[in-house]
């Protein structure tokens, strides 16, 4: 009896039939997205940032000479603190917002869905045209608040708020917290929605208040997406440029100034390519902190679902 002939498979047959294979084929377009378009910038600028390159002129290694100057100064300290200030304030008052207008929209309220779809304008806008918006907001002397005030008889002269230290900071943050608070709340509210509604409804039974129905389930439960979108808005807010620059570009007196728009500065008008790369590289570090958390945060997820930590 004849055995039966057994036809070697095609090349495709068997990436078809290799499903790690397969799957490394589809990743292969993003892969080459990424390395292009992500790690190779990244490297350039790490690599920038150890030479004293300028426009028009490739530069010569030094080492950390870059670093070193910037150590010693004290415009360079004063936008860390400027950065770190900014984005500690507005990512607070983001997330305290952002949790209770998402808190009022996960309720049975009248036109909900229009509600919704309101609360995302401030984030579909473009941010120069934001930005634009508040410059005229905070007029030195045509802003509508300042003239509010003073026909409310509240105020006898005008606010300058991007003339002064303190009010231009207040009002940088207050801008960016306008534009921020929409990506929190929409993003809580859908953590909010996979939550069963059978939890609160047992917990109502068994006499807990709404007060202790949020801390014990309510919070538990939102943690991992908190990590995550709390994440995400420390890592907008941190490398802020276009509002900055076009709100204040840095003033008065370099109080807005924020490590980003520093980086531009020092590399594009000023001409100092190696030192503006320099101020970018020394972001990392604040940028991995906020990718940690995020990390934690996940690994919380995991504990709730029963895994090992």
């Amino acid at each position: 009896m004849a055995e039966p002939t057994v036809r070697p498979r095609s090349f495709w047959a068997g990436i078809g039939q290799g499903r790690h294979v397969l799957g490394i084929v589809f990743m292969l377009p993003a892969a080459i997205f990424l390395l292009f378009f992500l790690t190779y910038p990244l490297g350039l600028g790490v690599w920038l940032g150890f030479t004293d390159a300028r426009i028009g002129r490739p530069g010569i290694f030094i080492g950390l000479e870059n670093y070193e100057l910037l150590w010693g100064d004290s415009l360079f300290w004063l936008v860390v603190f400027n950065t770190v200030l900014y984005t500690t304030v507005a990512s607070v008052l983001k997330f305290g917002l952002g949790l209770w207008l998402a808190l009022l929209l996960n309720q049975s309220l009248p036109f909900k869905s229009f509600f919704r779809a309101v609360v995302l304008l401030p984030w579909v806008v473009p941010t120069v045209l934001s930005a634009i918006a508040f410059w005229w907001i905070f007029d030195s002397q045509y802003s509508i608040i300042s003239w509010a005030l003073i026909k409310l008889g509240l105020i006898s002269a005008p606010i300058n708020f991007l003339g002064d230290v303190a009010n231009a900071r207040a009002s940088v943050i207050a801008a960016n917290v306008w534009r921020g608070i929409p990506f929190v709340a929409i993003s809580l509210l859908a953590g909010l929605q996979t939550i069963s509604p059978s939890l609160h409804e047992a917990a109502t039974l068994d006499g807990a208040t709404s007060w202790q129905r949020f801390r014990f389930i309510t919070l538990p439960l939102l943690t991992p997406i908190i990590a995550v979108v709390m994440t995400f808005s420390v890592l907008f807010t941190f490398t802020d440029f276009q509002l900055i620059y076009v709100l204040t570009r840095g003033g008065p007196l370099n109080s807005t100034h924020l490590m980003a728009t520093l980086s531009f500065q020092r590399a594009i008008p000023g001409g100092q390519l190696g030192e503006g790369a320099a101020i970018a590289v020394a972001m990392i570090p604040f940028l991995l902190s906020a990718i940690l958390f995020s990390y934690f945060g996940l690994q919380r997820r995991k504990w709730q679902q029963g895994g090992a930590d």
